[in-house]
């Protein structure tokens, strides 16, 4: 059964270490200043000449408040104003990209990232809207991917209401935890009362889908307590979870400085609250997908990792991987084909590049050869959970013993501690290697040896 998952805590200890969560290879760490205006352009034209369909991502960075844990691109301001330059900046940038582009490119996937997208006024969001269905090819009737990140705070009927008529299906909920001691200790107050009345919205205007996000391993949790709001959870029947590690790393990301590390659950607590999460969730029905993810089984992600079809991209794990993804907004990353890109990160640069009627890709990495085949097996491994060398073999006319021989003794040693099953045709992750899938993708990472662990999170 690919929902099989079998806890072993020495298992853990050894392979629990830092690495990247592999939304992309190479990751952002290798993205580099080479890469400019002009090479988005150039593959945007490829896009349209192989009229591939798309997937779009918008960044909406501001937040009334600060979330400590937070690790996003965020403008925290009261201010509501503030969008206003921001948004004509996205809005030229919308047309300076899908002029490139050809009508004819479907959009089958579109996200609302954040920041806090309902952060926007109704009529803010309305101009947006209108913006991107004049300039891209939008579906109709509710057949598209359309989803909007969420805080409830944030959010009422009438809210929900405009998003569904906006064309929105999916909605993902920031909740992370319902303790209230914890909710103080990172700044995010808010009560399972608001988080049910959107979730109630939602499901009475026929949203498909809805998401929910929680973190383990915040300040003054406590496995009993994170217990009981994954019970609540379980009780709101989300369609999709997310129950993301808490990685405290307040050299790269300020907010978390707030936080007193002598608040943070122990590493023994973390993984008490993981084990019981994983009980709790599978014996609701849950499946476990991977990398933090859960899902009901007649989800269409569930349903693609049976039929070996699921893909993981920026958006995380997703159906739609064959789609060109293309980042709106500061800091948005797109993936066009062999080419990553990048905008730039500061807001105000962002929108002075766009006022001088220029592109704001700031870096980004073009894939060679090598970056592919890696790519194409950490996307199998991570996605299926088994990987047939053939494949491999024959997209990339490589031999895949000898291509990755420097790779056979770490993988020899997991399939030995029972994290895989592996002879001279394929690679299968068994229930031991589940969570610690991170770990066995990392083997074949070409970039990792050479970076700082510390800048990323551990497996588990």
């Amino acid at each position: 059964m690919l929902d099989a998952i079998r806890w072993d805590s020495d298992l853990i200890r050894r392979y629990d270490l830092a690495g990247p969560r592999y939304t992309s290879y190479p990751t952002a760490m290798q993205f580099h200043e080479q890469i400019s205006p002009f090479d988005f352009l150039h593959a945007l034209r490829e896009s349209r000449k192989a009229l591939r369909p798309l997937s779009l991502y918008v960044h909406v960075p501001f937040c009334a408040n600060i979330c400590y844990y937070c690790a996003c691109n965020k403008v925290i301001t009261k201010d509501r104003g503030r969008a206003q330059p921001y948004l004509k900046r996205l809005e030229q940038e919308i047309g300076l990209v899908a002029c490139h582009l050809d009508p004819g490119q479907t959009v089958e996937q579109l996200h609302f990232g954040g920041g806090t997208p309902t952060f926007l006024s109704h009529d803010e969001l309305r101009q947006l809207m209108g913006q991107l269905r004049e300039h891209f090819n939008l579906l109709d009737g509710d057949s598209g991917d359309y989803g909007i990140e969420i805080d409830p705070r944030e959010a009422d009927w009438s809210t929900m209401g405009l998003l569904r008529e906006l064309g929105f299906n999916r909605v993902s909920i920031g909740l992370q935890d319902l303790d209230p001691a914890v909710q103080r200790a990172v700044n995010r107050l808010q009560s399972l009362d608001e988080t049910r009345a959107v979730i109630d919205a939602a499901r009475t205007l026929q949203f498909r889908s809805i998401n929910i996000d929680l973190i383990y391993g915040l300040p003054k949790q406590t496995p009993l307590g994170f217990a009981r709001t994954v019970e609540e959870v379980i009780n709101l029947q989300p369609d999709r979870l997310s129950v993301f590690n808490y990685a405290h790393l307040p050299d790269r990301f300020k907010p978390q400085r707030r936080i007193n590390p002598s608040d943070l659950p122990s590493p023994a607590d973390k993984l008490h609250m993981l084990e019981h999460t994983i009980e709790q969730l599978t014996g609701a029905g849950y499946r476990y997908i991977g990398m933090d993810h859960f899902a009901l089984p007649d989800d269409e992600l569930a349903i693609a990792q049976e039929e070996s079809r699921l893909q993981r991209n920026f958006q995380g794990y997703t159906t739609h991987g064959h789609c060109d993804l293309i980042g709106l907004g500061v800091s948005a990353i797109s993936q066009i084909g062999e080419l990553y890109c990048q905008n730039n990160g500061d807001i105000t640069k962002y929108q002075h590049t766009l006022a001088s009627e220029q592109l704001a890709t700031s870096r980004g990495l073009l894939c060679n050869l090598d970056d592919r085949i890696r790519r194409e097996v950490i996307q199998h491994i991570i996605c299926n959970l088994h990987l047939p060398f053939a494949r491999i073999e024959q997209a990339f006319n490589i031999d895949f013993r000898g291509y990755f021989s420097a790779q056979w003794p770490a993988l020899k040693t997991m399939a030995e501690d029972g994290l895989i099953a592996l002879d001279n045709e394929q690679l299968t992750v068994l229930p031991a290697g589940r969570l610690l899938v991170r770990s066995v993708c990392m083997v074949f990472d070409a970039y990792l040896a050479q970076q700082t662990r510390q800048r990323f999170s551990r497996v588990i």
